[in-house]
């Protein structure tokens, strides 16, 4: 790996498509979403956070659990967030309800890191994939200034930034069916995780 970085959980939805319960706390595989990202994610960073509006909630994990630092609810702020209190100069960001990330993954995004790059994001297509990435403190500048301009997409931020893109085709050569990008919405979702994995 190129440069050390942080591992950034953001935990900051309002889950209205799981009917308000908090994604973090789901189960699968007799542990919940939370501690199955820990897990996976622990052996590759010597720092992990977790931002949050709810910081109450989780004082019984072992990693540093951070406040949005804006009222405005969305996941560039807790980029923002994460960024802001990461001790290095990048931090890998995903969100709570992918309990499918693979490591493999992960490593393959921390080899393509350089010193002068800003993000490294996988794109599949025409889509990318702006919670399974990594992000540098550069970005923080450039972030401040979209959400003053009520510009809360996260991909309006590659507009200004050094952007590496990560094809389909490499990531399936660390993670063959994707399978880092399935995101839990639904109940539904839950139910056929629990009934496939």
């Amino acid at each position: 790996m190129s440069l050390d970085s942080s591992a950034v959980i953001l935990s900051g939805g309002s889950n209205s498509r799981m009917h308000g319960i908090n994604k973090s706390f789901l189960q699968f595989g007799g542990t919940t979403f939370l501690e199955t990202l820990i897990q996976n994610l622990r052996p590759l960073f010597s720092e992990i956070l977790l931002v949050t509006r709810e910081t109450h909630l989780y004082k019984g994990f072992d990693i540093k659990v951070v406040p949005d630092t804006y009222s405005i609810q969305c996941s560039l702020s807790g980029i923002h967030a994460g960024l802001t209190h990461a001790s290095h100069s990048h931090a890998f960001m995903v969100a709570c309800d992918t309990p499918l990330l693979k490591q493999a993954l992960i490593s393959l995004l921390l080899r393509e890191l350089g010193s002068c790059t800003d993000v490294v994001v996988p794109r599949k297509g025409k889509y990318y994939e702006p919670l399974c990435a990594i992000y540098s403190k550069g970005c923080i500048r450039y972030i401040e200034h979209l959400i003053s301009k009520n510009n809360l997409k996260i991909t309006q931020l590659y507009n200004f930034v050094n952007l590496k893109e990560i094809t389909a085709e490499k990531l399936e050569t660390a993670d063959p069916n994707l399978e880092s990008f399935v995101n839990i919405n639904t109940p539904e979702d839950l139910e056929w995780l629990n009934s496939n994995y």
